[in-house]
């Protein structure tokens, strides 16, 4: 499944854009805006993604991969 795909995806059963999870991510502290925050670890942002969404690991490191800066 390609990158863009998880992240269709992850809209689809969300409802929330990759903006959206940007913005989230940086309100919550997650996030800078331009990469993952100091200190933060991919499982704490895997385990909000899991608990708040009910998203797989799968689509949860998609949206770590999106917030990292690894993907657009």
């Amino acid at each position: 499944m390609s990158f863009q795909a998880y992240l269709g995806n992850v809209q689809a059963k969300t409802g929330k854009t990759p903006a959206e999870f940007r913005a989230m991510a940086v309100e919550k502290g997650f996030s800078t805006g331009a990469g993952i925050a100091p200190g933060v670890k991919a499982t704490q942002i895997t385990d909000w993604l899991k608990a708040d969404f009910g998203l797989g690991h799968g689509h949860a490191m998609a949206i770590f991969a999106l917030l990292k800066g690894k993907k657009d």
